[in-house]
């Protein structure tokens, strides 16, 4: 059994990051190195009791998680993980493209002034990808994405994107089905240049680019969920 990460002893961290946050990532970490497969229970009380916190915060993440559907609650018998497969990204990607094809389209003008940003993480994203490091690679991949979101100045379309939960699903989809980071570091640099140029196909590539993700994973997976 892997063992839970302990919670930061630093004050200042706590008053930075809410509790609850804190044990909503510990929770994902015990996913994605495989401590809780899927169909295992998640004990409350025992989580509690692992990280020396109440059950309260730890109820509020799993909460979080269930929103996600990364783990449903089954009447008396707690907290469980949730099959996840193809299907769950063949729902949850274009949703995501479609936000993602607005944000594009509101972000475009401020993007060509400036696309500073995004270069950053196209820069971050090959030096992650030179060195193998899929945890960096998943990372600067969801900034960049972020970053255009972000751009869009649209507080509700930025909520509604952070809402579908993209590290973690982007996270259990390379790990748990073995999907390749389809879009690399030359793809994100083709959409920063079109952003650069305003070039007005640039929302509908940034759409097609998410939905790629799908394609790969369903053509990996033989075409089923």
């Amino acid at each position: 059994m892997v063992d839970l990460p302990r919670l930061p002893d630093d004050p200042s961290k706590l008053a930075r990051e809410p509790l609850r946050e804190q044990i909503r990532q510990v929770l994902v970490e015990g996913l994605l190195s495989g401590r809780w497969k899927p169909g295992e229970r998640i004990v409350e009380r025992r989580i509690a009791t692992e990280l020396k916190v109440s059950q309260a915060p730890v109820r509020e993440a799993l909460r979080e998680l269930e929103t996600l559907r990364l783990i449903e609650t089954v009447p008396n018998k707690g907290a469980r993980v949730r099959a996840f497969g193809v299907q769950d990204m063949a729902e949850i990607y274009p949703v995501r493209a479609g936000l993602e094809l607005v944000a594009a389209q509101l972000a475009a003008p401020r993007l060509a002034e400036d696309a500073s940003r995004l270069e950053h993480e196209v820069e971050a994203l090959k030096r992650a990808t030179a060195r193998g490091d899929v945890s960096e690679q998943i990372r600067h991949s969801v900034e960049f994405h972020r970053e255009v979101v972000r751009a869009a100045d649209n507080s509700v379309l930025l909520h509604t994107w952070e809402s579908l939960g993209v590290e973690v699903w982007t996270a259990l989809s390379v790990r748990w089905l073995n999907m390749q980071l389809h879009a690399k570091a030359a793809d994100h640099d083709q959409i920063t240049r079109a952003f650069r140029e305003g070039d007005p196909r640039v929302g509908q590539m940034l759409s097609d680019h998410v939905l790629n993700y799908v394609e790969a994973a369903l053509q990996s997976h033989g075409g089923t969920g």
